[in-house]
């Protein structure tokens, strides 16, 4: 006879059992989709090749001026919502050597720009509500400020002296090897390459297609391919987070300011955008349960995560695109050293937002404003007047 204990019992463990598989599940679907990930990188990288030598101009001619390059990332980023699909495009362009180190430093400075804008459109949702608005939008600009003050200082100090892409060359060829090393193949790297070989045959071979056509038809396909395994993964690991909302909450507010920095960085890898870990944040400012103080590090952190997709992508490169992917993540670990470990310092982009907020509450017409020119109106034009 069962008596309600063990009714109780039998319950639970078929929930822990459906719990387990449900997790299995996950982990196999995002190894998956990962995997999908890497072959649109390496697919990438031949596409450009078979684009020839007219494609690598122009795009040199793009990269030749750092603030076009700046730019043309930042634009790149608004228009797929994601700093990871464009790093991952870079990291492919690089690799391939259709663009050069040095162009590509000032586009993964616009990708970290652009990721910002998803934040300053959620808040915007708390227009009509007064009491919540300032709060949600002095936190979702706290992401925007924060990258604009890293790259005004970064920007001109490496076309100055070079530091970050002297230093990510280094570090590459120190974890990567030599150019003689490039040759090498992980198994990973082996388990990839007859796909993306597979899908070049599928093109040239089985369609018929020749030269720019071909790498043209390659392009869409690796692009298609990157954003649907991107996409998916931010999809399956959300609804992860968000089904925690209790337990993030708790960890923001009973650790330290580093350790804030650290969870940040471990939930944007784990979701694959820092959207979604500063966009979580905006609502909780919005009902003033996290204050400016504690969202500065969680952003810090989301930014130094996000750099892990651009480092995934690097597997299916050589060293130059680890390279670039070591750059994105100098250039963020460089913003924390100059906005986060200074007391006084720390102070400046929490000000500055705090001074934003407060005109945007006055007449919210300046919020609007303010994502229409920073994120559309001044990256367009200067594109075009460049």
């Amino acid at each position: 006879m069962n008596t309600p204990e063990t009714t109780t019992t039998t319950a639970q463990q078929g929930v822990d059992r459906s719990q387990l598989i449900d997790l299995a599940l996950r982990v196999l679907t995002v190894a998956a989709l990962l995997f999908i990930f890497l072959v649109g990188v390496k697919t990438l990288g031949g596409s450009f090749k078979l684009l020839g030598g007219g494609f690598a101009k122009g795009l040199l001619n793009v990269t030749a001026n750092p603030i076009l390059g700046l730019f043309s990332g930042m634009l790149a980023t608004v228009l797929f919502q994601s700093s990871s699909v464009t790093t991952s495009i870079i990291v492919g362009l690089v690799a391939s050597s259709s663009l050069s180190l040095s162009g590509a430093i000032p586009m993964i400075m616009g990708a970290n720009l652009g990721t910002s804008v998803t934040n300053s459109l959620v808040s915007l949702g708390y227009l009509k509500n007064q009491k919540h608005f300032r709060d949600a939008f002095a936190a979702a600009t706290v992401h925007d400020l924060f990258n604009i003050l890293t790259v005004a200082v970064m920007l001109p100090v490496e076309l100055a002296t070079g530091i970050l892409e002297k230093s990510a060359s280094a570090l590459a060829t120190m974890l990567y090897g030599t150019g003689s090393a490039m040759s090498y193949s992980s198994p990973l790297k082996a388990a990839i390459k007859p796909v993306a070989s597979g899908i070049k045959a599928l093109v040239t071979e089985t369609a018929g297609l020749k030269g720019v056509f071909a790498g043209g038809v390659m392009v869409i396909i690796s692009a298609a391919l990157i954003i649907f395994a991107l996409s998916f993964i931010v999809k399956i690991m959300k609804k992860v987070v968000e089904s925690n909302k209790g337990e993030i909450i708790e960890n923001l507010l009973s650790k330290n300011g580093y350790v804030a920095v650290g969870f940040g960085a471990l939930l944007t890898i784990s979701v694959q955008s820092s959207s979604i870990t500063t966009s979580l944040l905006v609502p909780m400012a919005g009902a003033g349960v996290l204050g400016l103080n504690t969202i500065l590090p969680v952003t810090i952190g989301a930014n130094i995560g996000t750099t892990a997709t651009a480092l995934l992508a690097a597997l299916a490169g050589n060293v130059s695109g680890l390279a670039i992917a070591l750059v994105h993540f100098l250039f963020n670990i460089s913003g924390m050293l100059l906005w986060y470990v200074n007391p006084t310092l720390r102070q400046v982009p929490i000000k500055l937002c705090e001074k934003l907020a407060d005109r945007t509450l006055k007449n919210r017409f300046h919020g609007i404003a303010y994502i229409g020119l920073v994120f559309f109106a001044i990256p367009l034009s200067l594109t075009f007047v460049l």
